[in-house]
């Protein structure tokens, strides 16, 4: 409960410190003249997302055998439809409504969607979360369109979340036996896990994809090849610590790719600052995600499976 209660706080200070910003113009852009007189509040869009960060990042919130990237793709995707439907502008990726009306607003079917899906996959966040969502509806003026733009929201995400219902991410993780010949897949450092995370994961449904193994890479070459030796001799001279011939960029890559918060979710902090970089809306802000829905941050090279881009370990896993 005090963990809940710590997000809670840290959530309402970051509403407070977002409403007073901009997304983020420029040094030029403070000039543009005296008709630009108010300071734009953050993207709706962005701020869910970092509400989201804030809860995965909290420890227990997580489900331990739930990827977190599906509560992103989940919320992003009911975002993207709910904000479309009013918008028109692209096609819809799960969810059609008919009789949306065009001035609807926005900001507040964002805001909607999110906070629906949040509160279905975190419930315990729940009075954090409503506080979230009130915050951000104070900052739209009251009217019909803020209705109906709040009604969209819960719709779409409603029918979102019933389509995901059952998508196999409950299963439990399918425990692997570890082999004991030249090539089979051990146990990795630095904790040397006693089993392969998230096993289950190809099972799950996938959010984009025709099937999990769509874009699955072929097997390793063999361990007698000269492809082998290559390939490992390149490894352990670029990426052991403080590597003298890994460039500056292959060193902050596998910096990046080493940190748990960028694998599990690093992906939607750079969206983050892609989507709140400039003058950008809300339509602009869920565009940005359609990428979150369809490709997921997850590290491919860590994790046994993703539904999103196939199955890189469990191809090594299973390959011998």
């Amino acid at each position: 409960m005090s963990r809940i209660l710590i997000v809670f706080a840290l959530l309402c200070a970051g509403l407070s410190i977002l409403a007073g910003g901009s997304y983020g113009a420029s040094h030029n852009d403070e000039h543009q003249g005296a008709n630009d007189s108010s300071a734009q509040p953050v993207n709706p869009v962005v701020h869910w997302n970092r509400t989201l960060l804030l809860i995965v990042r909290t420890p227990g919130a997580q489900p331990p055998t739930v990827h977190p990237t599906r509560s992103f793709a989940i919320m992003h995707a009911a975002i993207y439809d709910a904000v479309n439907m009013i918008s028109r502008t692209h096609r819809p990726y799960l969810v059609r409504l008919s009789g949306v009306p065009r001035d609807a607003s926005q900001e507040a079917a964002a805001a909607a969607a999110a906070h629906q899906v949040l509160v279905a996959l975190y419930p315990a966040f729940k009075t954090a979360l409503d506080a979230a969502l009130q915050q951000s509806l104070a900052e739209i003026p009251d009217g019909n369109d803020k209705i109906e733009g709040i009604r969209i929201g819960q719709t779409v995400a409603d029918r979102i979340l019933a389509l995901r219902s059952n998508d196999g991410s409950n299963a439990q993780p399918i425990p692997y036996v570890f082999g004991t010949a030249p090539g089979d897949y051990q146990s990795t450092p630095p904790n040397f896990p006693p089993q392969p995370q998230f096993t289950h994961w190809s099972r799950v449904t996938t959010f984009a994809l025709e099937h999990a193994s769509q874009f699955r890479p072929g097997p390793p070459p063999a361990l007698t090849s000269d492809a082998y030796s290559d390939a490992f001799n390149q490894i352990k001279s670029v990426g052991i610590a403080n590597s003298t011939t890994a460039t500056a960029d292959e060193a902050l890559t596998g910096r990046f790719s080493n940190s748990s918060l960028s694998v599990h979710n690093g992906g939607s902090t750079v969206q983050g600052s892609s989507a709140n970089a400039g003058r950008q809306g809300v339509s602009r802000g869920r565009k940005v995600w359609t990428t979150e829905c369809r490709m997921s941050p997850t590290n491919l090279t860590w994790f046994p499976t993703t539904p999103f881009c196939g199955r890189s370990k469990e191809s090594i896993l299973n390959s011998r």
